[in-house]
């Protein structure tokens, strides 16, 4: 059952983000006082349109937040939903002469190219002075293009935790690992009890590259990830080679997988999570982000933290435990028809207040560190978000959303089919960075 924060905390938390909202917008009043001229309201009779990928679940959930900033403004809002491919459809909607007024971005290599077909207005100094204030300097600077602030990281994503049955993994013995070493070892014990350790979701090729960019993150350093990241050193490198080979050792280890090597390549995620948490196990632990916890949940059925728990996706070898994040960018359109509205709900979305408002709704995590963690519903989410805030600039963005799409956001080519062709046979970790490399610099170079 979902636990709720104390009343009182709960009033203190809305108390301080409503002040905080007051000093972005402007406005005069709080609580039930309605903002004097010059506040939010001046926006009544205004409609700002924000597209995005989200649906579902997520989709009515951002709805909340568009609603607490028409409240406050007197705005409306209109949702589109852009599917999956948003830099086709925000492409068509410039091209149109109908461009939304926000967008939504999922990767930082999207959001440069948007930057660089110059579609965007630079973010309003008083939203670049909340970013500054409330969070750690890495998330500006990947929503900066050409030293300007464009993207405004509201929504993120904690892309190091491994989600773990603590009833499978009691019946085998076993606690949750400090080192890469002990998991291997630990999911090799949980076999021996009769349940594979591991479900994969290699039907989705970006389920693999976030294994890699963990690995790769914890043993080749934060150093290499960047510039790896860039494309400034090689796929080809002997770093590549050594976290291709320390994931191979994984992926070939029918102990490990579960149905091994041919059956992760036809489970997508959710059926990945299901082989852990759904009606009939085939596994004990599922790596992914954070969004593991909704689908137990909301699909299965499951109490975070009694019946679903993760704990962080270990160190490798001497390196340090990783923290790889993805996210979501909130952009302001040059060709929206209401820039001024566009402009506030930016301000709005830098605030606690507008963090809170899905953070108590749940499927949802802020890099904002001003957001009182009594806003999530729920202790284990409250330790995700802490581990991410905790991280600071250790912090490391998705590294396939940094690429050009073609190379590390396509399904069946690229990054992600050359990983699921790697999970089919991981043989050969020298000739996969080759064939990785040769896809890297025709992409790059496009």
């Amino acid at each position: 059952m979902r636990r709720h924060p104390a009343r009182h905390t709960t009033r203190r938390t809305a108390l301080a983000s409503c002040t905080a909202l007051a000093l972005a917008l402007g406005a005069t009043a709080c609580g039930g006082d309605t903002p004097t001229a010059g506040g939010g309201k001046s926006l009544a009779g205004q409609q700002v349109t924000v597209a995005g990928t989200w649906s579902g679940t997520e989709q009515k959930n951002f709805q909340k937040v568009l609603d607490a900033f028409s409240e406050k403004t007197g705005a409306t809002t209109q949702y589109v939903a852009t599917g999956d491919n948003v830099s086709t459809f925000i492409g068509s909607k410039v091209e149109g002469g109908d461009a939304p007024d926000v967008a939504l971005v999922p990767q930082v290599g999207v959001l440069q190219q948007f930057a660089k077909n110059d579609w965007l207005t630079e973010l309003s100094t008083k939203t670049e002075d909340t970013v500054d204030s409330g969070y750690s300097p890495v998330w500006k600077h990947y929503g900066t293009v050409y030293n300007k602030f464009y993207g405004l990281y509201f929504k993120a994503a904690h892309k190091s935790t491994v989600w773990y049955s603590p009833d499978a993994i009691e019946q085998a013995g076993v606690k949750p690992p400090k080192t890469y070493k002990d998991m291997l070892t630990a999911g090799r014990t949980i076999a021996d009890s009769g349940l594979a350790a591991f479900s994969v979701a290699g039907q989705d090729g970006w389920t693999l590259t976030d294994w890699f960019e963990n690995i790769y993150l914890s043993q080749a350093g934060p150093d290499n990830y960047d510039r790896l990241a860039q494309h400034e050193i090689k796929w080809t490198d002997p770093s590549v080679v050594k976290a291709l080979t320390t994931l191979g050792e994984l992926f070939q280890d029918k102990q490990l997988v579960a149905g091994g090597q041919k059956e992760a390549l036809s489970t997508d995620f959710p059926g990945s999570v299901e082989k852990v948490f759904g009606p009939d196990p085939k596994a004990a632990m599922v790596y992914e982000g954070d969004f593991v916890a909704g689908v137990a949940k909301d699909q299965f059925g499951k109490t975070i933290g009694e019946d679903a728990d993760f704990f962080p996706f270990p160190a490798v070898g001497d390196g340090e435990a990783p923290v790889v994040s993805g996210g979501d960018a909130a952009v302001v359109l040059k060709d929206g028809k209401n820039p001024k509205g566009a402009m506030a709900l930016m301000e709005f979305l830098a605030t606690p207040e507008a963090a809170a408002v899905w953070a108590e709704a749940g499927g949802f995590l802020s890099p904002n560190k001003k957001l009182d963690l009594a806003s999530y519903g729920d202790d284990t989410t409250r330790q995700t978000a802490k581990s991410l805030i905790d991280a600071g600039d250790t912090v490391r963005f998705d590294m396939s959303d940094q690429a050009p799409a073609a190379f590390g956001g396509t399904k069946g080519t690229g990054e992600w089919k050359l990983l699921q062709d790697f999970l089919r046979d991981p043989s050969d970790p020298k000739g996969t960075a080759r064939k990785l490399e040769q896809a890297a610099a025709k992409a790059y170079q496009d």
